[in-house]
């Protein structure tokens, strides 16, 4: 009777095999171990490294008793009695079917980054490692990649061999694409003539290359001001923000300026600077023949090496310096030409016949 008891009993006990998969409870949770009731005459135990791939995770964290757990068995006789479970390795391949999918359909995945390499980075998702290479991770050089590290990274999946362990990750064409379509909305938006914000992306020596929000316009060192600008790198940082109007949209290419017609420091010389007007300014640059009187920010002077002095000058630094600031008669001005002669010589004969009108009006 008792045999036949025992037998019943041994029976009814539930039988397990490796590689099967068992449901459990867990009943009990240490650091680095979890012990799961999974029916059977003997507990599951998941060790730390068999329940994830993080590293150093404190399972009381994460896992408490009476949690619901599915894992594989791994081993159903470890020597003293138990069975050696195995969550990890049931999601990773659970995991690998998906994994599988999401490369056929090319479907957008998103994961954190936990490791950086020298050639890279990696995530793992399901517990299942994938690669991303260095090239790419984004469609600019990443000098320093520890940068992405604990960050949300998104990409498809271009390379799938997982006999192998070659799972690789294309973050890439994902930036590629959105910012493909953020050039193309925007070249539909935008028309000659707006105003538009940006962020400056690089400064050349010939001028700013200006990010709209997906497409690059350049502010040629000669739109920067009405003014002579000598260095746009003196006046433009990578990062700073600039408002500015379209100039002009040839194809994809687009040309920017912060000229504005409103603010053209000529549109009112003709009062300004009318013939007969005594004038201010600041000598910019000489020549041989001359020197170019800045009076205003985009509006330039010539005085000739003849309008100088009364006296015979050979050139102009001979009596004048860069920054010096003179006064003098405008003798002619072209406003469509954007052309004003100045005349210190005139100025001065003008002095001299005040002079010897006052002195024939004491003399009377």
């Amino acid at each position: 009777m008792s045999e036949n008891f025992a037998e019943m009993l041994e029976e009814s006990i539930k039988q397990i095999h490796t590689g099967e998969v068992v449901d459990g409870t867990v009943i009990d949770v240490k650091e680095d171990q979890i012990v799961l009731n999974i029916g059977y005459k003997a507990d599951g135990i998941i060790s730390r490294s068999d329940y994830s791939s993080q590293l150093g995770i404190d399972l009381r964290d994460v896992v408490k008793v009476g949690d619901e757990m599915q894992a594989k068995v791994r081993k159903f006789n470890d020597g003293e009695g138990q069975v050696i479970l195995s969550r990890k390795g049931l999601i990773a391949e659970q995991g690998s079917k998906k994994l599988e999918e999401a490369f056929e359909n090319q479907t957008v995945l998103t994961a954190k980054v936990n490791q950086v390499m020298k050639g890279g980075l990696g995530v793992i998702i399901d517990e299942t490692r994938i690669f991303i290479p260095a090239s790419l991770v984004s469609d600019v050089f990443v000098k320093d990649l520890s940068v992405y590290m604990n960050k949300d990274v998104s990409f498809v999946i271009t390379e799938y061999n997982p006999k192998k362990r070659r799972i690789i990750g294309d973050c890439k064409q994902l930036i590629v694409a959105v910012k493909e379509k953020l050039r193309r909305e925007l070249l539909d938006r935008i028309k000659e003539g707006d105003t538009i914000e940006g962020t400056v992306k690089n400064v050349t020596d010939f001028g700013a290359f200006i990010d709209l929000g997906g497409v690059d316009g350049l502010l040629h060192i000669s739109e920067m001001s009405w003014g002579r600008t000598e260095n746009p790198k003196k006046m433009y940082k990578i990062g700073d923000s600039v408002k500015c109007f379209i100039k002009e949209i040839n194809g994809e290419k687009i040309a920017l300026s912060v000229k504005y017609p409103d603010l053209n420091p000529w549109n009112d010389v003709a009062v300004k600077y009318a013939i007969g007007n005594v004038v201010k300014g600041t000598v910019a640059r000489m020549t041989d023949f001359g020197a170019f009187v800045q009076l205003e920010d985009g509006v330039d002077a010539l005085l000739h090496v003849s309008q100088i002095s009364k006296e015979h000058i050979n050139k102009p630094s001979d009596v004048l310096s860069v920054g010096q600031e003179v006064e003098a008669k405008v003798v002619d001005m072209n406003e469509a030409d954007k052309k004003i002669s100045l005349s210190i010589k005139a100025l001065l004969y003008d002095e001299k016949q005040d002079e010897e009108e006052d002195s024939e009006n004491v003399e009377e």
